[in-house]
């Protein structure tokens, strides 16, 4: 109950606020479709822009790309979109609620998991120092039957999956005694396909119109311009190519508020290499996506590498990077070895070469792929969820507080003048002036201070520089800092040198 209170708690503040609101709320809004409103629009970017230079900047090897939404219809029967990209779904006869039967399943597992720590958790209370986990876990009569039955769970959902047995998996579900989360039902129909492509159409009139899909994905785009890329870049393998954008799925059970949206953003990177070299690369990038991970300082606890049981059609090995939401660890990113279906796939309905001659080895291939892919979307929720906290402070007050690391907040410094008269606006208005060529930085001169510092607190502002009588004295300023809440008394020319090194890219990524 406390998660769900948190979550709920995120969902109120990112209104509030001003992060995101639901789409055309004034006509009751469109169910999992969201704006960024002015903070939140800020937050994203800024996101955005953390990744691209850590993928693109930082490797002198990865390129960026831009591609279109819409693309060739064929595109997608080649890509196997068309035929296979399907969720299987169910639905409870009773609540008359929409679920995904594998991720009603793979929640079962997760409640095992839970179980396991929880067994973990009381035998550390129990006995403290000298607790030893390793062995805990490998002879716990209790904790080996959660591990067991989760494995054999998910093999058998990876089989059934992979074979498309939709009668097993309703069979799995009533097995397992699966309810509605919702209702407490058990009364399921028949597990049934359902294609995710939105589709639209290109032409003037209704006699002219071309079949057209909006992209689920955006690696597709990176495909089919990997010749243009390699010959006009001189690229030599191995090389990356990056590109974020928009990718659209008619989710059927979209829920968990920006989670799980009908339109979504993406971060991926698809990266080249020589065939029997992929997984070599494969455990190169699940280090080094963990690693950007950790370097915005959102716990390492909070995440964990989940290896996947039932492989894509496309791939010969493949993880997800998990984060811990307050409704449980789910997929944030994905790294998969791609093998070389898609350039191969793309050949073949094309008719054209996506070939790289290789001078060190003296002959042409077709390149494996290894894919990095992140939600925008989701990372925004998870940056989001750890870092807004309600604190009690010594005086017995308490204060919500959003500590977005420096580098992502939306505004950098909000710049107060302690009261609107005796000059004090005018200096502040002339320090935004300098400032602002810099930083998104904002003025605020209403209300007492006290309840300034709040709002600049729950909007993630990491200073607030206050001028008052002194400075019209000294030149001198008060900068609060957001996390700690302590002040200090600095020049007004030492401002913007306090926000660079807060921000500065090699800081947080070296």
């Amino acid at each position: 109950m406390a998660n769900e209170d948190k979550f709920k708690k995120v969902i109120s503040h990112a209104k509030e606020y001003g992060f995101i609101f639901s789409s055309s709320e004034i006509y009751e809004g469109l169910n999992a479709v969201y704006d960024y409103a002015q903070n939140g629009v800020e937050l994203k970017n800024n996101i955005r822009e953390y990744w691209w230079r850590s993928m693109v900047y930082m490797n002198q090897n990865i390129v960026g790309i831009d591609a279109a939404i819409l693309m060739h219809p064929t595109t997608w029967k080649a890509s196997g979109h068309v035929d296979a990209f399907n969720d299987p779904l169910i639905d409870n006869k009773d609540s008359k609620k929409r679920y995904r039967a594998d991720v009603l399943i793979e929640e079962y597992c997760e409640k095992l998991n839970k179980k396991t720590q929880k067994e973990i958790d009381k035998a550390q209370k129990r006995f403290g120092d000298d607790f030893d986990e390793e062995k805990f876990v490998s002879t716990n009569t209790r904790v080996l039957k959660y591990k067991s039955q989760q494995k054999e769970i998910l093999k058998r959902l990876a089989r059934s999956l992979e074979a498309e047995d939709l009668a097993d998996l309703k069979t799995l579900i009533e097995e397992l005694e699966i309810a509605d989360p919702e209702t407490g039902s058990k009364n399921w129909s028949e597990v049934r396909q359902f294609n995710l492509m939105f589709g639209t159409k290109l032409g003037a009139t209704a006699e002219s119109t071309t079949d057209l899909y909006l992209r689920p994905e955006t690696a597709q785009g990176i495909f089919v311009n990997f010749s243009n890329i390699q010959k006009t870049g001189r690229m030599k393998i191995p090389f990356g190519i990056a590109q974020s954008g928009k990718a659209f799925r008619n989710e059927i059970v979209a829920r968990q508020f920006i989670f799980r949206m009908r339109e979504f953003e993406q971060m991926e990177m698809q990266f080249f290499v020589r065939p029997g070299e992929e997984m070599k690369w494969y455990e190169y990038w699940k280090e080094t996506r963990l690693k950007w991970h950790l370097s915005l300082e959102l716990g390492k606890e909070n995440f964990r590498f989940h290896e996947h049981e039932n492989l894509a059609h496309y791939a010969n090995a493949a993880t997800d990077i998990e984060f811990n939401y307050p409704f449980g660890f789910k997929e944030l990113e994905g790294i998969h070895s791609r093998t070389d279906f898609d350039l191969k796939a793309h050949e073949k309905y094309s008719g054209k070469k996506l070939q790289f001659f290789d001078p060190e080895l003296n002959k042409s291939y077709v390149p494996y792929v290894v894919e990095t892919s992140i939600g925008l979307d989701r990372m925004f929720l998870a940056i989001f969820c750890n870092s807004l906290k309600n604190e009690i402070l010594k005086d017995g007050s308490s204060r919500v507080v959003l500590r977005l690391p420096a580098i992502l907040a939306p505004t950098k410094a909000a710049i107060l003048p302690l009261v609107k008269k005796d000059g004090l606006p005018e200096i502040a208005q002339e320090i935004v002036t300098d400032l602002q060529w810099d930083y998104n930085i904002k003025y605020d001169d209403k209300d007492a201070i006290g309840r300034r510092y709040r709002r600049q607190d729950a909007v993630g502002t990491p200073f607030c520089i206050t001028i008052d009588h002194q400075t019209k004295e000294d030149q001198s300023v008060t900068i609060r800092y957001r996390d700690t809440m302590k002040q200090e008394r600095i020049a007004i020319s030492e401002i913007s040198e306090k926000i660079k090194n807060s921000i500065s890219y090699r800081a947080w990524l070296e």
